[in-house]
């Protein structure tokens, strides 16, 4: 584990006016990175930072470093993020449901997402389906549509939980194609998956690393992807938007954040190291076969994206009925 020395109380104010931004971005880093991420060691967010950890050391000349902090949904990993100094050592590597919807989930947190952080990247962003077991009747997203309109009630959709994306893009969905739909919340969304597969559940919605080996086993059946348009790795599964319009997928994404007052040409110095690191051909082949879609967009986009998302999720949650706890 590295233990990065804290700056003095306002000596990174005291050198931002002794050197202009554009020079300190340009001679950062200095010493080693830490990102600080709620994954677990071994998961899926996890392996795709060790990915692109080296390959952005390499680019700086600086260690790169994952430090796991998992627990609390996230809250323990950003919460040493947002007490370190904001000079670009210390970064988290949060998931979107940490920042745009445990807010409406939760009446306290130890801090405010919108203001104690510096969004720096969306760096990659979760491929999901909606799946269904073989024996669904609907083999379509339309048909699944009209099959819910004749049957109110009694078709059932899996998540991972309340408040999850997968439920309310249940919701959303119920809303906007005047639908209802019984929603079963399961610990997890494997066990939800492992339910479809077993034909003890209808449908539920996954990523696509987690439905690959069930899909080429005939287990189960794909009928649409949260997402504005197609997935290229299965092109012919439609976005639920194109049946459904207006229709957006709730956030579902890993996000690079800084502590409030990162300055912003830091920031988009740090940015362009993982946008740089992600668009090399052997490593965007390895985090493609991780089932991810990496975005690396600006500070500026991640940032205006993120307004609109918990926009909507504060739309979504009303209209649920979810009440924080």
């Amino acid at each position: 584990m590295f233990s990065h020395a804290r700056l003095p109380a306002g000596a990174f104010a005291c050198a931002a006016l002794i050197f202009p931004l554009g020079a300190l971005s340009q001679s950062f880093p200095l010493k080693p990175i830490r990102v600080v991420t709620q994954y677990d060691p071994g998961s899926s967010g996890d392996l795709s930072l060790r990915i692109v950890a080296p390959v952005i050391a390499r680019s700086v000349g600086q260690p790169v470093i994952i430090e796991n902090r998992p627990g609390a949904g996230g809250i323990l990993a950003a919460e040493q993020v947002h007490r370190s100094e904001p000079d670009g050592y210390t970064l988290a590597a949060s998931s979107s449901a940490l920042y745009v919807i445990r807010p409406f989930l939760v009446k306290t947190m130890p801090f405010d997402p919108a203001k104690d952080f510096t969004p720096v990247t969306l760096y990659q962003e979760a491929i999901t389906f909606l799946i269904a077991q073989p024996a669904f009747p609907p083999n379509s997203f339309k048909e699944l549509l009209d099959y819910a309109r004749e049957n109110p009630g009694k078709v059932a959709f899996g998540t991972s939980g309340i408040g999850t994306e997968g439920h309310l893009a249940g919701e959303e969905m119920m809303e906007l194609a005047g639908v209802k739909m019984t929603h079963v919340p399961y610990k997890s969304s494997a066990l939800a998956l492992r339910d479809v597969a077993s034909g003890q559940l209808q449908t539920s919605f996954s990523i696509y690393v987690s439905i690959m080996p069930f899909l080429k086993a005939g287990k189960i059946k794909v009928l649409a992807v949260l997402k504005d348009a197609r997935s290229p790795r299965l092109p012919d599964v439609p976005a639920i938007a194109e049946t459904i319009a207006g229709f957006e997928a709730p956030a579902s994404w890993t996000g690079i954040f800084g502590p409030a007052g990162l300055p912003p040409a830091l920031a988009r110095r740090i940015q362009s190291e993982f946008a740089k690191a992600a668009r090399e051909p052997d490593t965007a082949a390895k985090l493609a076969e991780g089932g991810f879609d990496v975005v690396a967009s600006t500070p500026e986009d991640f940032a205006a994206r993120m307004k609109r998302e918990i926009a909507l999720i504060a739309r979504l949650v009303k209209a649920a009925g979810i009440k924080p706890e």
